[in-house]
């Protein structure tokens, strides 16, 4: 189980086969979490998964290819997690998407119904699986990664930022459950939303030598900044955007 800030725990990440879901992976698994991801790529998510076992020898990472879309399937997920491991503590929510225009009147509404899947449906789908497990841990987070752009949206980007914001507000609902759970004692699990500007990762800075990406979150930060929410009590981050860039 390792050794680490967070042997013990057993941690979903979702969204796991990318930059990001990848930089999760191997921080979670560096702390001793038994890390469990998925994605609808299965190549992708195997490198992940491999790469993660390969970089912390001994650590418990596995994965599982899951269609976010189906709520039944992501309750299965869930429940396959707690039946396999004995607990769910944490599910980290990495399914991204962007879609933009050059203005606001030549914004494509195709591009909000492919945005409403991929960065609202599947958070309702997680959030609702995994709810009920996070509860009953001790330790339980649920954490959403979202954008600066959720708070102050820009003409080409309505579809993106209307999701992004809705995707919040479904969290935030999730911590009100948390919180009225918990009582006068405060809640012990906790929804929490990691906010960035964009994310940069070593591939991005490999195809653009010269970008600056000012402002933007490099994944290994931002994972460093996932496992850094199980060192917060859980009445201290649910309910709570916390900035990982400059608030608008």
């Amino acid at each position: 189980m390792g050794n680490g800030a967070l042997a013990g725990a057993v941690i979903a990440v979702a969204g796991a086969a990318g930059p990001a879901g990848r930089a999760a992976l191997l921080r979670l698994a560096e702390a001793g979490a038994v890390v469990v991801g998925a994605d609808a790529d299965p190549q992708r998510l195997a490198e992940a998964v491999d790469a993660a076992r390969y970089a912390h020898g001994g650590a418990t990472v596995v994965g599982d290819t899951v269609d976010l879309l189906d709520l039944q399937a992501t309750r299965d997920w869930a429940d396959r997690i707690e039946k396999d491991f004995g607990r769910v503590d944490g599910l980290v929510h990495l399914v991204g998407g962007w879609r933009g225009s050059a203005s606001f009147t030549q914004t494509d509404l195709a591009d909000w119904d492919l945005l409403e899947k991929l960065l609202i449906r599947t958070v309702q789908h997680t959030s609702l699986a995994f709810h009920d497990a996070l509860q009953r841990s001790e330790r339980g987070r649920y954490l959403l990664i979202s954008a600066a752009g959720a708070s102050k949206p820009t003409a080409g980007n309505a579809a993106y930022s209307a999701s992004k914001a809705a995707a919040e507000a479904w969290t935030l609902a999730m911590a009100d459950s948390f919180r009225k759970a918990g009582g006068e004692d405060g809640p012990r699990s906790a929804a929490a939303i990691l906010v960035v500007k964009a994310l940069v990762h070593d591939a991005m800075r490999a195809e653009r030598p010269n970008a600056k990406f000012a402002g933007f979150t490099d994944v290994t930060d931002l994972a460093e900044a996932i496992a850094g929410v199980w060192e917060r009590p859980a009445g201290e981050v649910n309910g709570n955007r916390l900035w990982l860039t400059e608030k608008p």
